[in-house]
Protein backbone atom coordinates (compact mmCIF):
# COMPACT_ATOMS: atom_id res chain seq x y z
CA UNK A 1 0.00 0.00 0.00
CA UNK A 2 2.85 2.41 0.81
CA UNK A 3 4.35 1.90 -2.65
CA UNK A 4 1.01 2.72 -4.32
CA UNK A 5 0.71 5.88 -2.23
CA UNK A 6 4.33 6.88 -2.87
CA UNK A 7 4.01 6.22 -6.61
CA UNK A 8 0.81 8.28 -6.82
CA UNK A 9 2.48 11.22 -5.07
CA UNK A 10 5.54 10.92 -7.32
CA UNK A 11 3.50 10.74 -10.52
CA UNK A 12 1.19 13.59 -9.50
CA UNK A 13 4.10 15.87 -8.67
CA UNK A 14 6.73 14.70 -11.17
CA UNK A 15 8.97 13.80 -8.24
CA UNK A 16 11.33 10.84 -8.12
CA UNK A 17 9.59 8.24 -5.92
CA UNK A 18 12.96 7.33 -4.38
CA UNK A 19 13.16 10.79 -2.79
CA UNK A 20 9.82 10.35 -1.02
CA UNK A 21 10.50 8.42 2.17
CA UNK A 22 7.83 7.12 4.54
CA UNK A 23 8.42 10.07 6.86
CA UNK A 24 8.90 12.81 4.24
CA UNK A 25 6.55 15.64 5.15
CA UNK A 26 4.97 16.10 1.75
CA UNK A 27 3.35 19.47 2.51
CA UNK A 28 6.22 20.95 4.51
CA UNK A 29 8.67 19.92 1.77
CA UNK A 30 6.47 21.59 -0.87
CA UNK A 31 5.79 18.33 -2.70
CA UNK A 32 2.03 18.67 -2.29
CA UNK A 33 -0.30 21.62 -1.79
CA UNK A 34 -4.04 21.83 -1.15
CA UNK A 35 -4.85 20.96 -4.77
CA UNK A 36 -2.59 17.94 -4.49
CA UNK A 37 -4.49 16.91 -1.39
CA UNK A 38 -7.74 16.81 -3.38
CA UNK A 39 -6.15 14.51 -5.93
CA UNK A 40 -4.75 12.35 -3.13
CA UNK A 41 -8.18 12.05 -1.51
CA UNK A 42 -9.71 10.98 -4.84
CA UNK A 43 -6.93 8.43 -5.31
CA UNK A 44 -7.39 6.98 -1.81
CA UNK A 45 -11.14 6.76 -2.24
CA UNK A 46 -10.93 5.01 -5.61
CA UNK A 47 -7.88 2.82 -4.92
CA UNK A 48 -8.65 1.69 -1.38
CA UNK A 49 -12.42 2.29 -1.08
CA UNK A 50 -11.94 4.71 1.82
CA UNK A 51 -14.29 7.62 2.37
CA UNK A 52 -12.74 10.68 3.98
CA UNK A 53 -14.76 13.09 6.09
CA UNK A 54 -13.97 16.80 6.17
CA UNK A 55 -12.97 16.53 9.83
CA UNK A 56 -10.26 14.00 8.86
CA UNK A 57 -8.51 16.35 6.43
CA UNK A 58 -5.65 17.07 8.80
CA UNK A 59 -1.89 16.93 8.45
CA UNK A 60 -1.76 14.17 11.04
CA UNK A 61 -3.62 11.95 8.54
CA UNK A 62 -2.04 13.09 5.26
CA UNK A 63 1.33 14.66 6.08
CA UNK A 64 3.50 11.75 4.94
CA UNK A 65 3.32 8.35 3.29
CA UNK A 66 3.43 6.73 6.74
CA UNK A 67 0.56 8.89 8.03
CA UNK A 68 -1.54 8.20 4.93
CA UNK A 69 -0.82 4.47 5.26
CA UNK A 70 -1.87 4.50 8.93
CA UNK A 71 -5.03 6.48 8.15
CA UNK A 72 -6.09 4.19 5.30
CA UNK A 73 -5.26 1.07 7.34
CA UNK A 74 -7.40 2.28 10.22
CA UNK A 75 -10.28 3.20 7.92
CA UNK A 76 -10.20 -0.16 6.14
CA UNK A 77 -9.98 -2.05 9.45
CA UNK A 78 -13.07 -0.25 10.75
CA UNK A 79 -14.94 -1.02 7.52
CA UNK A 80 -14.15 -4.75 7.79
Amino acid sequence: MKEKIRNFIAEATFTDAATIKDDTLIFDEGIFDSMGLLGLINFIESEFGVTTNDSELQEENFGSVERIFTFVSQKTAVAS
